[in-house]
């Protein structure tokens, strides 16, 4: 029988003193007092279904976990751990009469990673565990006190709350590099499930996507105060908030008058005659272990008295329930065992009973399917006399198990779903402490946890433990690489239980799980080494226990783990050697008979071939996986498969060949990195510097100019224009020099947008022009997926802008409507984005905010479905724009801040002092004066850091307007930097920013009477507009104008109000 790889845990007892002890004792005596110990420990074990691996002289080396995983293997091994350290009194008790010593036991315990193999000669097998767990599990004992338990941190985080531990402090043990924090266990603790684990520690969230749950219980409740009996059920799978929602119910209920009572079934005690009701009236009486037998006597009556239970001939049943001696105070039962039975489940419905109908009562009976026969017997009988009381009856149970209810017991059943996508986000916020997590972490936790709310709660708790998040402005940003969420601890357990329940049919889940979550019923029959008839029983098998569900029926099923963590167990469980032999033929058989599967999910096969170690066939199949992604658009997927292609590349020597290769994958890498991590990403610039290096190596001119592409977008928008210009110009030598087309596309297009934000306008539409004269759509639209742009599409925009600013208004809305067509022509959402951002600007710029805020809100939504952060965060910029230009200020300001802060967290600062020229000028509107001050100060440093010049006007003019409103010492006169603005703008060409800077100016003369001068420093600019009319700024200028010939000044002043206020 193949090892497997499994999370275990391990306990080790040793006999304190031994070596005096034998030493004191003959060795006939040391052999009894030594099997009376190990008896006594392996009873306790075997419990709480635990396995002795080995007696190791006076040591027990015992396996929870192993070769039965149980859903709380940690609590079991701590449970018996107490169980051996409170039985030693009566061991010693008997050891001291029959040998006449005492002995103490020393128990350490770990839970870690193992490998359970057969160890020793054919013949002189052993099956162990293999790994560090058994020895720190064995270092650890030594660190305990005589008849004391430590636990280990690893452990003792799966047990927390569930017992009273006392931090031993950090400690160095023997074979261990790292120090580890151990843990003294004290006692068991009242907690009975996690939700009272989460209670107590304080990690109690609120209840997410429950709310028709929620409201039907309490309807429920509404009932029962109205005098009618309800019983409700409440079915699930583990972890999909039974508890939780019990949990609801209580807390509503806590300011109104009623009675709680709650049975709570476990798998500790599914043969334990009314185990709910005894560890129920334990509590309620307050019993301790320790107490006498004459205090528990005393603690029960107490707890009893003046109900039914207390009467003379009713007391000693439950006293008899209870293992408390009773007989010095009632007289005898004198009962046979069934009568007795009979006559304690009549006194305890009858306490129900008679509690019901004093107050409304709600009974809670958790998780049925652990109930035991006789309180199975006990719940049938309360069922059927529950009409006659005004009482909740609550049953709670995972979907195996199968109850009956009385015909004449009506039930309202409640089955609980799977949380829903946006409610696993709102679960994983909660845990984050409200802290946004990257959105590749989160597709990871959504596809990981199946909407499973505990499995989504402990996933994130170990992303968040894992290293790999830093914390920054509020959000977690990725630190370091998480390609894959592990299994967390505290779920292992109960996923290698629902595996080992199916321990012949094992292997095949495993095959499945090599297969992936979902895999084909011909695929696992080509891959498999069974017989076709036998392959075929034990899927149904699985599909039966619920691992595995089936979409249509053989030879054409489809089958899929029902949890992507039941897939992750049973892949895990296997040995790396068995893995990567697995891997190989899978491999294998895809690539002899399934080329279409070959052909549309590469992936596949790379996955399998870096699974085999197959490591050359498996760098090309990431290239190839990568390239169709990008195809599709699937940016994130794309960087994912490349960046796997890359880390198996570089454990490969320097070579040419590898060189080659690498120079392909960084090629790759850098389209859906612009799209990902936007374009002034230090991952952008890492990569093609990286390659363009890689070129140089090897003498490649061939794929220099996509690289050139790909810098001179980073630089150009990272405002490093003079750079970028400098690559423009390189692009448009090497196009010129190839005689190439569509290397002159793009150059052009390069070196015009540089221009464009240089503030040198003309030039840049010639450039801009050329381009578009040159762009054939047949002929350059597979450019789109080389350069994460298609060129037409990028041109039109610019130029659109480029024509506004030069005063041609309509004909930039045409060019920006025709790049809005050609976008969607291509259907590529990177090219559509930008069209939309391009169109909320160009409506911000011509004035019109509710356009912008629909423009915006749309580009926001496609940009949040494709992962485009930066394009997000300037759709979220113009938004703001526009809400406080349309009177929601507040909002307004706070978003555009945002949206700035979130576009220059990408590395971009493209455009930078424009949108703080914006956000000065919303403060004139606002009245923050001096907010605005502080914004047009850090504008006029950032465009001259940047030589960012093409909207220096509006800088400017907006200054000399938040001058008029707030003057600043030693500052110059308003007038000055409106003829400034006027003297920038007419440099440039930039009409529309002339007619701006020229209605301030003239609105400032005329407010001091210089009348005459006013109507000349307006007139020319105006008169020149032949289009735009329908813009605010030339109907503003215009009416100006006219008041101002009349010599109107109040209406002068009043549209200059207007002007500002809008």
């Amino acid at each position: 029988m193949d090892g497997e790889r499994r999370h275990l845990t391990v306990m080790f007892c040793d006999l304190a003193g031994s070596t005096m002890l034998s030493a004191k004792l003959d060795p006939e005596d040391m052999h009894d007092v030594l099997r009376a110990y190990q008896e006594h420990c392996a009873g306790a074990i075997q419990l709480f279904d635990g396995h002795i691996a080995q007696y190791l002289g006076d040591g027990v080396l015992a396996y929870f976990g192993y070769p039965m995983a149980h859903e709380d293997d940690a609590k079991r091994a701590v449970h018996a751990g107490l169980r051996i350290v409170g039985g030693m009194e009566q061991l010693n008790a008997k050891l001291s009469r029959d040998k006449g010593v005492t002995i103490a036991v020393r128990i350490g315990i770990h839970t870690g990673l193992v490998v359970v193999g057969d160890i020793g000669a054919v013949g002189k097998q052993e099956r162990l565990a293999l790994g560090e767990a058994p020895n720190v599990a064995a270092r650890l004992q030594g660190m305990a006190e005589p008849n004391g338990l430590v636990v280990s941190e690893a452990t003792y985080g799966l047990i927390e709350g569930f017992f009273r531990c006392r931090d031993a402090g950090v400690h160095a043990l023997a074979g261990l590099d790292v120090p580890m924090r151990v843990y003294r266990v004290v006692e068991e603790s009242d907690a009975r499930s996690r939700l009272d684990v989460a209670v107590a520690l304080g990690r109690f969230g609120h209840i997410v996507g429950r709310e028709r749950e929620v409201t039907a219980l309490i309807a429920s409740w509404r009932r029962v105060t109205a005098g009618r009996s309800q019983v409700v059920t409440l079915s699930g799978e583990a972890g999909i908030g039974k508890s939780r929602l019990v949990q609801a119910l209580k807390e509503h209920l806590s300011e109104e008058p009623h009675r709680w009572i709650e049975w709570r079934c476990s798998s500790y005690f599914q043969h334990s005659a009314l185990h709910p009701v005894i560890e129920y009236l334990q509590r309620l009486a307050a019993l301790k272990r320790d107490d006498a037998p004459v205090e528990k006597l005393r603690k029960l009556e107490a707890a009893l008295e003046a109900t039914p239970m207390s009467a003379p001939d009713s007391l000693p049943l439950i006293a008899s329930l209870l293992s408390i001696p009773f007989q010095d105070r009632y007289p005898p039962l004198n009962l046979s065992p069934q009568r007795q039975k009979q006559k304690t489940l009549d006194v305890v419905a009858g306490w129900i009973g008679a509690i019901a109908r004093r107050t409304g009562t709600v009974l809670v009976v958790e998780d049925l399917h652990w109930i035991d026969p006789t309180s199975q017997e006990l719940l049938a009988l309360l069922l059927k006399q529950s009409a006659a009381h005004a009482i909740l009856i609550l049953l709670t149970f995972r979907p195996e198990y199968h109850g009956s209810w009385p015909s004449e017991c009506p039930v309202t059943p409640l089955t609980l779903t799977r949380l829903a996508p946006n409610e696993v986000l709102s679960v994983v916020q909660r845990v984050a402490g409200g802290r946004n997590l990257p959105a590749s972490v989160l597709r990871q936790l959504i596809a990981k946890t199946d909407g499973i709310p505990l499995f989504v709660e402990e996933m994130t708790k170990t992303v968040l433990e894992s290293g790999s998040l830093t914390e920054s402005e509020g959000q977690y940003e990725l630190s370091d690489s998480l390609s894959s969420l592990g299994i967390p601890a505290t779920l292992n357990d109960s996923l290698m239980a629902r595996l080992d329940r199916l321990a012949t049919i094992k292997e095949v889940a495993q095959l499945g799980a090599m297969l992936g979550r979902e895999f084909s019923y011909e695929l696992i029959t080509a891959v498999s080494f069974l017989n076709e008839g036998i392959l075929h029983r034990e899927l149904e098998r699985l599909v039966d226990a619920e691992l595995l569900v089936r979409q249509g029926d053989p030879p054409h099923a489809i089958y899929s783990f029902r949890h992507a963590l039941l897939q992750d167990a049973a892949y895990e469980s296997l040995l790396k050697s068995r893995r990567q032999q697995l891997h190989q033929r899978v491999a294998s058989v895809l690539e002899i008979r399934f080329p279409e599967t070959v052909e549309t999910q590469p992936e596949l096969l790379a996955s399998h071939y870096t699974g085999a170690g197959s490591k050359k066939e498996a760098i090309a199949y990431w290239l190839k996986a990568g390239q169709r992604a990008i195809g599709r658009s699937a940016n994130a997927e794309a960087v994912a498969h490349i960046t796997k292609g890359l880390e198996l590349l570089r454990t490969f020597p320097e070579s040419p060949e590898r060189t080659q290769q690498e120079l392909q994958l960084q090629v790759a890498l850098g389209t859906p990195l612009l799209m990902t991590k936007g374009y002034g990403a230090p991952q952008v610039v890492q990569t093609y510097s990286r390659a363009r290096e890689l070129c140089r190596e090897l003498g490649d001119t061939i794929q220099v100019f996509p690289i050139l592409i790909g810098l001179w977008l980073f630089y150009h928008v990272r405002a490093e224009l003079l750079s970028a210009k400098q690559l423009g110009e390189e692009l448009l030598t090497l196009a010129e020099r190839a005689g190439d087309s569509a290397s002159l596309v793009q150059a052009h297009m390069a070196i015009g947008d540089s221009l464009y934000y240089l503030g040198e306008l003309s030039p840049a539409r010639a450039h801009l022009e050329q381009s578009c004269r040159l762009y054939q759509p047949d002929q350059h639209r597979s450019f789109a997926l080389r350069y994460a742009h298609d060129p037409g599409v990028f041109t039109l925009n610019v130029l659109a802008f480029v024509l506004w600013f030069l005063g041609f208004a309509d004909q930039a809305v045409e060019k920006n409507r025709k790049a809005l067509a050609l976008a969607s022509e291509l259907k590529q959402p990177s090219n559509f984005v930008h069209c939309l951002h391009n169109a909320s600007a160009l409506s911000q710029l011509r004035g019109e905010p509710q356009l912008t805020l629909e423009r915006s809100e749309r580009q926001m939504k496609v940009s949040e479905e494709q992962g485009f952060v930066l394009w997000f965060a300037l759709g979220m910029f113009y938004r703001g724009w526009a809400l406080a230009n349309l009177g929601q200020h507040g909002e307004g300001v706070a978003l555009m801040k945002k949206g700035l802060a979130s576009y220059r967290a990408t590395g971009a600062e493209l455009g930078h002092s424009y949108c703080l020229t914006l956000l000065a000028e919303t403060c004139l509107a606002t009245g923050d004066i001096e907010e605005g001050h502080d914004f047009i100060a850090q504008a006029a440093e950032a465009a001259n850091r940047h030589n960012d010049r093409f909207y220096a006007s509006e800088l400017y003019r907006v200054r000399g307007e938040l001058l008029l409103k707030k003057s600043i010492a030693g500052e110059r006169d308003p007038e000055h930097w409106f003829l400034m603005a006027v003297d920038v703008a007419r440099q440039q060409q930039a009409k529309s920013l002339e007619l701006k800077a020229a209605s301030s100016l003239s609105r400032l003369w005329h407010s001091r009477g210089q009348r005459k001068e006013a109507h000349a420093a307006l007139a020319s600019i105006s008169g020149w507009f032949q289009e735009g009319g329908d813009t605010r700024n030339v109907r503003e200028a215009k009416a100006l104008l006219e008041k101002i010939r009349l010599g109107n000044g109040d209406a002068c002043e009043r549209a200059y109000a207007s002007e500002q206020g809008g």
